[in-house]
């Protein structure tokens, strides 16, 4: 089983967008059963809190429930739970490498670096463009369920 986490900054827009992206997209796929997928924050600003009002429209909008989901924070014993660890830009990853301690495996990657992107997933908390950060996770997750079906 190949275990998935993806982080953002506070666990309540992006990530939890891959996250319920990501389980639709290997759910359709029929391969569900490969995968364990999560979510988390390199923060605490919004642990407990549930998935941002526009993630949830994004979600539901394509048929996607996220209900029950809160936030809650990686921790440096997440880096052994799971075989990726998904930042969503630049300062994700630097954080993700700070709890954890490095990354002697190569598993902390930037999710639009599966569809051959060097560029971060913007942060509709600030940009109010959900839209956008849709579309980028979207693209992301598509690339990623390409890579890890071709890597088995």
């Amino acid at each position: 089983m190949t275990r998935i986490l993806f982080v953002c900054l506070g666990n309540i827009c992006r990530s939890p967008m891959a996250e319920f992206v990501m389980k639709d997209i290997v759910r359709r796929r029929g391969i569900a059963d490969k995968f364990h997928i999560e979510s988390a924050a390199t923060s605490r600003e919004a642990l407990g809190c549930a998935v941002h009002s526009g993630t949830r429209r994004m979600l539901s909008a394509a048929g996607i429930d996220c209900s029950g989901k809160r936030a809650v924070q990686m921790t440096r014993d997440d880096y052994d739970r799971f075989d990726w660890l998904i930042g969503m830009e630049e300062s994700n990853l630097r954080d993700m490498r700070r709890i954890t301690g490095g990354d002697p495996d190569g598993k902390i990657r930037s999710l639009l670096s599966f569809a051959g992107s060097g560029r971060g997933i913007a942060d509709p908390w600030y940009t109010g463009d959900f839209k956008a950060t849709w579309d980028d996770v979207t693209e992301g997750c598509e690339a990623l369920a390409d890579f890890l079906e071709n890597e088995t």
